[in-house]
């Protein structure tokens, strides 16, 4: 594959060089460049597909990086990384050392804004805006926002206060699932330039200095301007909002986006653009099943993404230890109902949605919402499970603390993802929620260290009379398949693995092969917490009975995290046993394989090992561990 007009890019800059004819095929070629590309790195593919002409569109018309381009959600920019200097960086995108797969402000200053998480993009375009207004710069501020995240409040929070304001900005709706309308061909193209164009903005202006003086007849031709419009256009709801809207348009035609574009420039104050684009555009599988297409591995571009036979040895995943557990439970207790902040595949509710839809809520990109909404459901009689991501439980913690928690009301919260996430970086790594769960009055916090412990917890979390959560990690665990059985726990208590001398290792979560091999080669006395609230006072205190050291292994954030709990408690009992606190460090661990971040992180069996081997503390001389060479940690 020849690139003749991409060959020729390097940054926007050199777009702008080019004739509008040449454009269609730039798009041609980022497209098969982009499929080419990611079949054999990976990464978030159907929604790039679907914004190539969009993008091309935009560097050609606005002066990027002058101009300041926020993309939302990030996983979209794919296209935007290529054309800005990233290109031979792409095969290595979400690889340790490689550039991340959302925009990042320290990456490129093409990238204006971090966008890992979705609807915040109006809110920074407008901050924006306001910026240059007070600094007295000539700057467009825009925001492509699309792929659900217009499902959020936030979104049109910012709307409302951009609206307000008046604020120049641009707003660009990708619509790539025709949620709003499919309202798209020749008389909505013809519409829209119309409107947009220097013309028609002059006729309205002079019609609202000629009615200045006759209020009635300006607000009455005011609303019969809006209502005719409303009648072949979906724009009436972004007018009032204090917006002039444009659209729908093809999101696919890229010289018409570009004409378009040119005369929105010329235009002051806030304007929204809607563009209907179709995710996983130009490759005919993702065009079909674009969720499974959504974020891949490597795969043959000829044959698709095929799946892996199931071998009966395979052992589940959490989040299929999650959705297994919740269609047994659903049989068994009509009370159960099950929230999701539009994670439906992610969270594992795919069966659960099928086999009981009256009892399935996917509340849309609305994490506030899911988690009030269970609350209230709670208060009359249902039994709520709310299944998140860790990093996306984040955005409803006012909701967790005031509308679930001060009102001790049971609800479970099943957070996936906990930990490290491995490619998708810091902004989804769930790293925090430990700390953040844990001053919380009322909760009662699990960490299951295998997959039936897993399960054993969500049954245990829907059995408690009051808020619970269980948090777990991304992907397999250490290989314990799950049993049909089952059984609380009892709360706040923990178990013991391995018994050794000096040291005693304090697991709390899903770290348990490392801890396991640690123990091993420390002679270490190995517990399996399980209860991060409330903790296992009582075997704490024999613990620091009966070893020189305790060390607490955790996948979370050592700030406020389990860690901080056992040093709390340490200190009340009035203990002299020393604390070694093992967790996530105080920095952002960027994107790589999930045993790179635990290596960095110093939670490898190896790191472990070595910082309990180099631990003084004051307490006793370090020469009473013994130091293991490192052919002890081979598989």
């Amino acid at each position: 594959m020849i690139n003749y007009v991409l060959n020729q890019i390097n940054t926007p800059t050199d777009i702008r060089q080019l004739e509008l004819s040449e454009l269609p095929a730039l798009c041609n070629e980022l497209r098969e460049f982009l499929l080419d590309s990611v079949s054999q790195s990976g990464g978030h593919l159907s929604a790039s597909l679907g914004t190539v002409e969009l993008t091309v569109a935009l560097h050609y018309a606005f002066n990027t990086p002058d101009d300041k381009l926020v993309w939302d959600v990030g996983h979209q920019a794919y296209i935007h990384k290529i054309l800005t200097g990233r290109r031979e960086k792409l095969s290595g995108i979400r690889k340790k050392g490689g550039i991340s797969g959302f925009p990042k402000r320290e990456e490129s200053h093409y990238d204006a804004f971090g966008t890992g998480h979705s609807s915040t993009s109006i809110s920074a375009a407008l901050g924006m805006a306001l910026a240059a207004k007070y600094q007295g710069r000539d700057q467009e501020s825009i925001a492509v926002i699309g792929d659900g995240a217009m499902t959020a409040g936030m979104a049109y929070e910012a709307l409302n206060h951009a609206g307000d304001l008046e604020a120049d900005m641009l707003v660009i709706l990708n619509d790539n699932d025709m949620s709003i309308s499919p309202n798209v061909g020749a008389l909505s193209k013809y519409l829209t330039r119309l409107l947009s164009g220097q013309f028609y903005s002059r006729i309205r202006e002079s019609g609202k200095k000629l009615l200045s003086s006759t209020p009635s007849v300006k607000r009455f031709t005011q609303k019969s301007e809006e209502h005719v419009k409303g009648m072949v256009m979906p724009g009436t709801m972004f007018e009032e909002m204090g917006f002039r809207y444009y659209g729908p348009i093809d999101g696919h035609d890229v010289v018409e986006l570009v004409n378009i574009m040119e005369n929105l420039k010329q235009q002051k104050g806030p304007r929204f653009l809607h563009v209907v684009t179709k995710k996983g555009k130009g490759y005919a599988p993702a065009e079909d099943d674009p969720c499974v297409y959504h974020g891949v591995s490597p795969f043959h571009l000829d044959k698709g993404i095929v799946a892996a036979p199931k071998l009966a040895t395979n052992t589940p995943t959490y989040t299929q230890v999650f959705s297994q557990w919740l269609c047994d439970m659903a049989e068994q207790d009509d009370r159960l109902v099950a929230i999701t902040p539009a994670m439906c595949e992610g969270s594992g509710l795919v069966a659960f949605s099928k086999q009981y839809p009256e009892r399935y809520y996917d509340v849309a990109i609305a994490e506030q919402h899911a988690v009030t909404l269970a609350a209230g459901m709670a208060c009359d009689g249902c039994k709520p499970v709310v299944a998140i991501y860790s990093t996306f439980l984040q955005r409803a913690y006012d909701q967790l603390v005031h509308d679930v928690a001060i009102q001790n009301l049971p609800v479970v919260f099943a957070i996936d993802r906990a930990g490290l996430v491995g490619a998708d970086g810091s902004t989804h790594s769930g790293n925090y929620d430990l700390s953040y769960m844990r001053c919380v009055p009322n909760m009662v916090i699990m960490a299951p260290a295998d997959e039936n412990e897993c399960r054993q917890m969500l049954y245990t979390a829907f059995q408690y009379d009051g808020p619970s959560a269980v948090r777990y990690p991304r992907g397999k665990g250490v290989g314990v398949l799950p049993e049909r059985r089952m059984q609380a726990l009892e709360i706040g208590k923990s178990a013991q693995l391995l018994q050794g001398n000096n040291i005693a290792l304090l697991m709390f979560g899903s770290l348990r092969k490392e801890c396991e091999v640690a123990a091993t080669v420390l002679g270490a006395t190995l517990i399996n917490m399980r209860f991060v609230k409330p903790l296992d006072e009582n075997m704490i205190l024999q613990l620091s009975q009966q070893h020189l050291l305790l060390v607490t292994v955790e996948d979370n954030a050592i700030q406020g995290g389990a860690g901080s709990a056992v040093n709390e408690f340490i200190m009340k009992s009035v203990s002299d046993v020393a604390v070694l606190n093992l967790g996530l460090p105080d920095e952002y661990i960027a994107h790589a394989e999930r045993e790179d971040q635990l290596e960095e992180s110093g939670l490898s069996a190896e790191q472990i090992v070595k910082q309990v081997n180099g631990y003084d503390g004051g307490r006793f001389s370090v020469n009473m561990l013994t130091p293991i060479p490192s052919s002890s940690f081979s598989s």
